[in-house]
């Protein structure tokens, strides 16, 4: 996994979480960027505590070569719009799960940006498919990243069909 931009690749995606407490969610993130070759940039900062620490990160992604940002955000979740409202560059909310009230303010939060800040905004607590999306937004620009994309896909259709496959033996098993 690719902690930091400190690696031999400059990183292209930043991943944003606003506690450390949200590493669980966000690795997954992390997993999928590594997965296609990605590289990325973690790091932990709170529009509510480290305003201006978000502010330096958000307003410098660009120049710094990023082309996307992923966040993720629990309770009032302002950092995926914060960053948006920082950057030029696509930014994909990933609402994050809390036990009062499951992840609903959260999603609520990012999704419910006022016109001409969007945010990309994924389910409850599925950074996979914040990284997915940005996998897709680089591949429009990298036949090769596009390719691996293709593949990818395949082989989530193939899985999908070998368990129907068992679920029909199943069934004649017990018919």
């Amino acid at each position: 996994m690719t902690p930091s931009s400190t690696d031999a690749q400059a990183p292209m995606v930043g991943i944003l979480m606003g506690s450390d407490s949200d590493f669980d969610i966000m690795k997954e993130a992390a997993s999928v960027l590594d997965e296609f070759g990605i590289p990325f940039e973690m790091s932990v900062i709170s529009a509510h505590r480290t305003p201006g620490d978000l502010e330096a990160y958000a307003s410098s992604a660009q120049e710094r070569g990023l082309k996307a940002i992923i966040a993720g955000a629990g309770g009032a979740a302002h950092l995926p719009g914060v960053t948006a409202a920082m950057t030029p560059l696509p930014v994909i909310g990933v609402p994050i799960f809390n036990k009062k009230l499951s992840g609903q303010d959260s999603l609520y939060a990012i999704v419910q940006m006022p016109a001409g800040i969007p945010i990309a905004t994924v389910g409850i607590d599925n950074a996979r498919n914040a990284a997915l999306l940005a996998v897709q937004m680089l591949a429009l620009c990298d036949e090769a990243l596009m390719q691996k994309l293709k593949e990818f896909r395949q082989k989530l259709a193939d899985a999908s069909r070998q368990k129907t496959a068992k679920v029909r033996e199943k069934l004649r098993a017990n018919g």
